[in-house]
């Protein structure tokens, strides 16, 4: 099985521009104006290009919208130092949501990207989610 993450985004090149950035992914392949694949995760992560308003589905009420939203499905980006990653994913765009904080596993930063997805930077330390009774 491979694990495909999908973003939707309403400007491709700005999404494209934000995640080279901001976590240091590149473009492995481009399909127009529609999408980007991005490496350099243990996934490949797809840039969808999708207008603001559009269905995200047939017969979905809801409409794709680009202001900060809540899912319950949002990715985590394990890295070395989340200060550094932090300050990085700021200098792109991102938005640090509340301080950085610490747990028996790691630290957490919870972060908005530019077009209102949640995601976190954590940082693991000692034996990561194992330490968490």
């Amino acid at each position: 099985m491979e694990l495909l993450v999908n973003i939707d985004v309403d400007d491709l090149e700005r999404a494209i521009a934000f995640y080279r950035d901001a976590l240091g992914l590149h473009v492995g392949r481009r399909f127009g104006d529609s999408g980007a694949e991005m490496l350099g995760a243990p996934s490949p992560v797809w840039l969808l290009a999708k207008a603001a308003g559009t269905a995200p589905a047939r017969g979905l009420a809801q409409a794709r919208s680009y202001a900060r939203h809540w899912t319950p499905v949002h990715l985590d980006f394990v890295v070395d130092d989340v200060q550094s990653a932090v300050w990085r994913a700021l200098a792109a765009g991102a938005e640090l949501e509340a301080d950085i904080a610490a747990h028996a596993w790691g630290r957490i930063a919870h972060m908005a990207d530019p077009f209102g997805h949640g995601f976190c930077l954590i940082e693991f330390i000692g034996k990561g989610y194992d330490e968490i009774d």
